[in-house]
């Protein structure tokens, strides 16, 4: 991770972190709450999770059987070069035990992140966000054998390439879907525009309607992109949530978080209160809860994440993201950032993001 450089641009937020240090961190800590949490991703059982792994606070590999796998029951056809995505992934579906990221190393970011990732070089080559460009990448990576080495797929994957592979127009090949994998790509357009709301939540609303349509997606992605909006102004969480936004703005920030947080414990919330599955209704208040009880302390936030078992990776990715834009790259332990298997990659994006945002992309 560098140093963040200085710049006139830079303001600090009541924990004494520069707006460059918190947009690095909002950078990184998006593929660090994905790769801690991986080789646990989908375990719904989660006393299994230090059964199989321990207490995990460093990056580790996935291991065969996962207890909780699905896969045996998932089902994805091809039917024309153009929908095949599962390529030599596709033997392993259908079969018991088998681990969602089986041959992903340890440190290494699942396949939304690494979709996360390709839009950022999309914004940084153009220099601005093209959608054209985007979807070009999206589907020459998708369709190219060994591009990523991840088993499972999401379903908006499979709908997008079922509907391109009958030749509908790109525009027309995204469907609903309220999982929260859905704001696991958009870090990286956030952060570009993190200076001009207006155009942040239009290009976020354009962006999502590529893959997500419907407005519970499109939702979702602006209430998390205003939420980073604020943190790099210098803003508190909750002074974002509930002073700069207003719980009148979005349903979800009526939820009692407060309450949650003084009289339940983290497994009673994510659990009882609400779901850990993906459903944005459930897994979107879980991240902000983890959000507003741990924002001083990265770290223990998304290990707590780790363990509550779910969908803890698109969970941690939204959380990380939160977390390093309200405490800055200080709150980043470095062997997190050191571990991450494309941790060059990432830190010449970020960089060149960073650039290219306060140049006025």
């Amino acid at each position: 991770m560098n140093a963040p450089k200085a710049s006139t641009q830079s303001s600090t937020n009541p924990n004494g972190a520069t707006k460059q240090s918190r947009f690095l961190a909002a950078w990184w800590g998006s593929f660090i709450g994905d790769a801690l949490a991986m080789p646990v991703h989908w375990y719904y059982k989660r006393d299994l999770i230090p059964r199989d792994y321990g207490e995990i606070r460093s990056y580790l590999a996935p291991k065969n059987p996962h207890p909780d796998s699905i896969l045996w029951r998932s089902r994805y056809e091809t039917t024309c070069p153009e929908d095949d995505i599962l390529h030599d992934q596709a033997q392993y579906w259908g079969q018991p035990g088998i681990h969602y990221h089986q041959f992903l190393q340890a440190g290494e970011n699942t396949l939304n992140l690494k979709i996360s990732s390709l839009l950022a070089d999309s914004l940084t080559t153009l220099g601005h966000y093209d959608a054209d460009d985007f979807a070009k990448r999206y589907i020459d990576f998708m369709l190219a054998p060994g591009k990523h080495r991840d088993t499972y797929v999401e379903e908006y994957h499979r709908a997008f390439f079922q509907n391109y592979g009958r030749g509908k127009a790109v525009t027309k090949c995204g469907v609903e879907d309220s999982h929260i994998g859905c704001l696991a790509t958009l870090t990286p357009l956030i952060l570009l525009f993190h200076q001009d709301h207006d155009r942040l939540i239009k290009v976020v609303r354009q962006h999502m309607a590529l893959t997500h349509k419907g407005e519970t997606a499109a939702r979702a992605g602006e209430l998390y992109a205003e939420i980073i909006f604020y943190l790099l102004q210098g803003h508190t969480l909750e002074e974002a949530l509930f002073d700069k936004i207003g719980r009148h703005s979005y349903q979800i920030l009526n939820s009692p978080f407060r309450r949650w947080i003084d009289k339940h414990e983290d497994e009673d919330v994510i659990g009882k209160q609400v779901s850990t599955a993906c459903y944005l209704e459930d897994a979107l208040p879980a991240t902000l809860y983890l959000a507003l009880k741990y924002e001083r302390d990265l770290e223990t936030g998304l290990v707590v994440n780790t363990r509550l078992g779910g969908d803890n990776c698109h969970r941690g990715t939204a959380l990380g993201c939160i977390l390093g834009a309200a405490g800055g790259c200080e709150s980043i332990p470095g062997e997190w950032v050191a571990g991450l298997v494309d941790q060059g990659i990432y830190d010449q994006q970020g960089d060149a993001l960073w650039e290219l945002s306060t140049r006025g992309a």
